[in-house]
């Protein structure tokens, strides 16, 4: 139901209006409120905060028509007003307008005309309506979808495009929070959730700040893709950053000790990105697999506190720009042969 908000000082418009629109009103489609002036209007406002539109006089007491459309402005610029009156000459046409009026009806009433202006007026107010609302679930979704994923699908043209995949040339790192868990089995749900939330928005930033992506949390672990140029290096320094930040974090409380410190996992290579899921369930997950990334998760897995691992065997490419400590060959999970492993230490400035 649409309701119009009529302020006028002619009572007889009122009797006419509700005579003219009774179908529609009966219908349930519209409903009119009714004022005598400008200041009354402002009280049937602030009453009936849903109003949908005001047709409104110039010429009335205590409050005029120009004077309530400026108010109105300054209250609610998405409040549409038309004015009707018997004043149609320029100037009052122009200043009506200059006010933020939507349309302009001279007196006596057409009332047909009437009925196109306030079905045109109401087609706008819709259209307003859902543009802000398309803006405000796409502002939610980026809470919940990273803009490369945003990115990706705004370049599908077709459903079917979407479980297309491409293989990219990237680094992956998997950083986790330290035994985490023993927070979660002496404080309360709300305080860790909270407390997770800190920690995570600290690492995103980092992540945001060397152009890599968040691809997943994994519990109170965090998945990021660098992609470009010297995309390697960008995440090394990232995990650097994060590390540092992390040991700056004071502990949780007296009476917990826990500190907060991360095990982070890098390494590169090829990878197949896309959507991974299921189109009948209508259930879709963005993210990059290969065993690149299987890879940097197991590294992840064999790190100790505070430590970030990587391959040797992709190290000489940043010797340069970072110090290493070898840790020697490890045995990862589901690999058949031991790989040698480097641990970073530090950026070279």
């Amino acid at each position: 139901m649409v309701k119009i908000l009529v302020v006028d000082d002619e009572a007889d418009l009122e009797i006419l209006i509700k005579q003219k629109f009774r179908k529609r009103i009966k219908g349930g489609e519209l409903e009119f409120l009714f004022a005598l002036n400008g200041r009354i209007a402002l009280e049937v406002i602030e009453e009936n905060p849903d109003v949908d539109l005001i047709l409104s006089d110039i010429n009335m007491p205590e409050m005029d028509g120009l004077t309530l459309l400026s108010k109105v402005k300054e209250k609610n610029s998405l409040l549409k007003t038309v004015i009707i009156s018997a004043y149609g000459d320029m100037e009052n046409i122009r200043t009506a307008m200059n006010l933020g009026a939507f349309d302009f009806i001279t007196k006596p009433v057409d009332f047909r005309d009437l009925e196109i202006t306030l079905d045109k007026t109401i087609q706008y107010r819709n259209q307003i309506k859902s543009t802000l609302k398309a803006l405000r679930e796409n502002n939610i979704l980026k809470m919940y979808v990273d803009e490369t994923v945003l990115n990706f699908m705004g370049n599908k043209e077709l459903e079917s495009s979407l479980m297309e995949n491409e293989i990219i040339e990237a680094t992956v790192v998997f950083i986790d929070l330290v035994a985490f868990t023993k927070i979660s089995e002496n404080e309360e749900p709300n305080v860790v959730v909270n407390l997770l939330n800190d920690y995570f928005d600290l690492m995103v930033k980092e992540i945001i700040n060397e152009q890599g992506s968040v691809d997943k949390f994994i519990g109170d672990a965090v998945m990021a893709v660098f992609q470009g140029e010297n995309h390697f290096a960008r995440a090394i320094r990232t995990s650097l950053a994060i590390r540092e930040k992390m040991e700056e974090m004071p502990a949780f409380s007296k009476e917990n000790k826990f500190k907060p410190e991360v095990s982070i996992g890098i390494n590169t290579g090829e990878m197949v990105s896309g959507n991974i899921g299921s189109k009948s369930l209508k259930r879709l997950d963005y993210t990059v697999i290969g065993d690149a990334v299987n890879v940097a998760a197991r590294l992840q897995s064999a790190a100790n506190p505070g430590q970030i691992l990587l391959l040797e065997k992709y190290a000489n490419s940043v010797m340069t720009e970072f110090s290493f400590q070898e840790i020697g060959e490890l045995k990862l999970k589901n690999k058949a042969q031991p790989v040698k492993v480097l641990e970073v230490l530090s950026e070279i400035k």
